[in-house]
C-alpha cells in the first residue's frame, strides 16, 4: 500500500470483514456523491422537504461518527441509505406518527438543490405511495428513489432478496392499480 493512501485510510480485520475509516476528504466525496439520493430517500419516506433536510443532516452526521465502521466491498450507498432508514425510523418513533403528506391541494415546496416533483413525483405519487404498507413502500423507494441494487436493499432491510423483489413488484403492482384509477376518474 502506497503511503499516501495509508495515511488517508487505514484498515482492520474485524470478523473477516475490512473495516475502513473515512478521511475527511473521501467522507466530502461520498456526500457528493450520494447526497442527492439520499435526499430523494428522505424526502420520500417522511413528505416534507425541511424534515428530510434534517433526516439527510442526521444521516451523514451518523455516518461521520461511524466511519470506522464501513465496510469495504458494501457500497457506499447501501451504507448511507442504512444509517438514512435508522434515523427515519427515530424519527417517527420520537414523534408518535408517521410524517407523510396526503392531501388534496398542490405541492408547493421551494427545494434548491434537487426538486423531488421532477420525473413526475407528484401530490398523487406521494399519496399513492402513502398507501402502501411501510415493508412495500421502504423497499421500493431503496430501489426506485434510491438506486440501490436489490440485493443492497435486501442487504440493509436484512432480509432475503427474494423477499426484497417479491416487495418491490407487489408495490409497483399497487402504484399502478392506484394511479390508473386516479386516471379514470
Amino acid at each position: 500500500m502506497r503511503a499516501a493512501t495509508a495515511n488517508r485510510l487505514f484498515a482492520e480485520q474485524a470478523n473477516g470483514e475490512a473495516r475502513v475509516a473515512l478521511s475527511r476528504t473521501d467522507f466530502a466525496v461520498l456526500i457528493h456523491d450520494h447526497a442527492p439520493a439520499l435526499y430523494r430517500i428522505a424526502y420520500r419516506l417522511v413528505g416534507d422537504a425541511h424534515d428530510a433536510e434534517d433526516v439527510v443532516q442526521e444521516t451523514l452526521r451518523s455516518a461521520w461518527k461511524s466511519r470506522e465502521n464501513f465496510e469495504c466491498g458494501r457500497g457506499q450507498r447501501a451504507w448511507l441509505a442504512a444509517i438514512l432508514r435508522r434515523r427515519v425510523i427515530d424519527r417517527w418513533r420520537s414523534s408518535g406518527h408517521r410524517m407523510v403528506l396526503v392531501g388534496d391541494g398542490p405541492l408547493e415546496v421551494p427545494v434548491a438543490a434537487v426538486d423531488p416533483t421532477t420525473n413526475d413525483f407528484t401530490d398523487e405519487m406521494q399519496h399513492a405511495l402513502s398507501q402502501l404498507p411501510c415493508e412495500l413502500r421502504e423497499s421500493l423507494l431503496l430501489v426506485v428513489v434510491g438506486e440501490l441494487t436489490h440485493q443492497e436493499t435486501a442487504d440493509t432491510l436484512g432480509v432475503p432478496l427474494g423477499t426484497v423483489l417479491s416487495r418491490v413488484s407487489r408495490a409497483r403492482q399497487r402504484l399502478r392499480k392506484h394511479l390508473l384509477a386516479l386516471s379514470h376518474v
